[in-house]
């Protein structure tokens, strides 16, 4: 935690305590600048090679594509899978709308499945039942950067001879997270520990896939190739889009990669404070904090309390705006969606309850790199002066 906060604008002079608020690295406006006095602004320039380097280092993967949005990394795993209609892909119910998207993409279908309740991540029970003779992949999000039971899932997809995505949007920092999977992908959205204000990379750990994967991100061209000097000229040679991260934003993204360190440490302070100040409270009150489990793994993204119903969650998130705090829930599980009940499916079609029984009875707390002090301990007094 610092006395400042990461705009530069004074904690004090805050009326609330914003639920997210992205960092500022030092040496962004430096990087910025000399993208403006180059001649390379588009993508796959200098700093693209130095964010991918710092990225990969940080994760101990392999290959590591920036894209424009994790969402657009994503849509690239289901093209590099050739999903079609009549294709399935497993994944969480309880996830970002991104994963379910790409499959739909391409035709194929999301099957959901419900989640582990002590995570939030998907139940590995279930994934065995979903997979069927047209399973093409199974997707995982490791939910505020706690590691998915990945032996199981992988033991799950090694028999079935099907791909694992790894969704790793909330897991930087992790150590592993990323890279266990034939893909995986990152956000590098604002509201993300590491950001470039809208952003993503595709992890690639199967090296078949890089080559084609670099046509795909390029509209479908071998300009990688060209650029490299391994053909004389670049043509359109397969399906594709335009997924490349500008030069500003790798620019930005390599300014905070080379601060992560210290962005984590902030991070990892704030978490640290809520686990202490909020025990006793949660044990007087019957409620669940996210750091109950012992030796939780995580990436300091997030911290929740699970409350003991949903008219609990609502009353807490209220009681926090009359405090000046904001507090928010997620997500929608998919498969009570409009789109998930039009594109998608369950597991003999039953309903997830744990994933619904989570989604309407957690809240999330403020958590950014550079909170003061001071507002982590108003959100720490707000929350413990609910139910006395």
């Amino acid at each position: 935690m610092s006395e400042g906060s990461a705009s530069g604008v004074s904690a004090s002079s805050e009326v609330e305590v914003y639920f997210s608020r992205p960092y500022r690295s030092p040496d962004e406006l430096v990087n910025l600048e000399a993208v403006l006095a180059s001649d390379h602004a588009h993508g796959d320039g200098p700093f693209t090679k130095r964010a991918t380097d710092k990225l990969t280092a940080i994760m101990g993967a392999p290959h590591a594509l920036l894209t424009t949005s994790c969402t657009h990394a994503l849509e690239m795993t289901a093209l590099l899978l050739d999903l079609a209609p009549g294709d399935e892909v497993v994944l969480p119910s309880f996830t970002f709308p991104s994963a379910a998207t790409a499959v739909v993409s391409r035709g194929a279908t999301p099957v959901f499945v419900d989640l582990d309740p002590a995570t939030g991540n998907i139940d590995a029970d279930q994934v065995a039942e979903a997979v069927t003779a047209q399973t093409r992949a199974v997707m995982v999000m490791h939910y505020g950067g706690v590691p998915v039971a990945l032996d199981e899932i992988l033991s799950i997809t090694d028999a079935a001879g099907i791909a694992l995505v790894e969704d790793n949007a909330h897991g930087l920092g992790t150590p592993g997270l990323g890279t266990r999977g034939a893909f995986a992908t990152q956000s590098f959205h604002d509201t993300k520990n590491v950001h470039c204000g809208e952003g993503g990379a595709l992890v690639i750990n199967d090296a078949r896939f890089l080559e084609r994967a670099e046509i795909i991100r390029e509209k479908g061209t071998n300009r990688a190739r060209f650029l490299r000097g391994q053909v004389d000229k670049y043509t359109w040679v397969d399906a594709g889009s335009s997924y490349l991260l500008s030069e500003f934003g790798a620019a930005v993204l390599d300014a905070q990669l080379a601060a992560f360190d210290t962005i984590q440490q902030l991070r990892r302070s704030v978490w640290n404070a809520y686990a202490a100040g909020l025990s006793n409270w949660a044990g007087e009150h019957g409620i669940r904090l996210m750091s109950d489990r012992a030796g939780l793994e995580h990436a300091a993204h997030l911290y929740y309390l699970v409350m003991p119903d949903n008219s609990g969650q609502s009353a807490l998130i209220e009681h926090l705006k009359q405090h000046g705090v904001r507090a928010a829930f997620h997500y929608v599980p998919l498969d009570s969606s409009p789109a998930g009940r039009r594109y998608g499916r369950t597991v003999g079609g039953r309903a997830l309850s744990r994933s619904h029984d989570f989604s309407t009875r957690l809240v999330r707390l403020p958590l950014w790199a550079g909170m003061s002090d001071s507002q982590v301990e108003r959100v720490i007094a707000a929350v413990t002066s609910y139910g006395n």
